[in-house]
């Protein structure tokens, strides 16, 4: 896996190392990085040894992956979107097992659409809840999962432009699961 920086120079894109988070808009003071920081060790309210809870774990990586797409791999949109929507639209209760099922399947897609490419929305407008917003506001593990699953319909609804590829996929997954 590439490291984030190196997708971003790869992207062309410069990251700023000081102020709010570029992508999100996240109330940080070193930028992006504190922002992957906070999602890295952050939302320590949720038990995620519980498997329970694992489905918060999901929407944390889908929700912060839309919300900073630059510093990814292009195709990452399209399997966190179509994991959103899989939760979202379909009532999926995604397990650790559905994931490289569905990046396998991605795979073969990909063949088929090689240069489909879903447009991010603009940059500070994929939704207005942050790393921050849950760090700062989430007391107990009840209210940091309510804004976790916020905070992810909010990305995944900011993205609506690509719904109906995301449903083009979800439903090809779901048939050959």
């Amino acid at each position: 896996m590439q490291d984030y920086i190196d997708l971003a120079v790869k992207n062309g894109v410069t990251l700023f190392d000081s102020g709010q988070c570029q992508f999100c808009g996240a109330n940080t003071k070193r930028g992006i990085h504190e922002c992957l920081e906070i999602f890295n060790l952050g939302f320590q309210e949720i038990d995620f040894s519980n498997i329970e809870n694992h489905i918060y774990r999901f929407l944390i990586v889908d929700a912060h992956t839309l919300q900073h797409p630059e510093i990814h791999g292009r195709w990452n949109n399209h399997f966190h979107l179509s994991r959103l929507h899989l939760i979202f639209k379909y009532g999926i209760n995604w397990t650790y097992k559905l994931s490289p099922k569905l990046s396998d399947y991605l795979n073969v897609y990909k063949a088929l659409k090689q240069n489909e490419f879903l447009t991010p929305p603009e940059i500070l407008k994929r939704g207005t809840i942050t790393t921050t917003d849950i760090k700062e506001k989430s007391t107990n593990q009840k209210s940091c999962k309510e804004l976790i699953r916020k905070w992810a319909m909010e990305v995944y609804e900011k993205w609506n432009i690509h719904h109906s590829i995301v449903d083009e996929i979800a439903k090809g997954f779901l048939n050959r699961k």
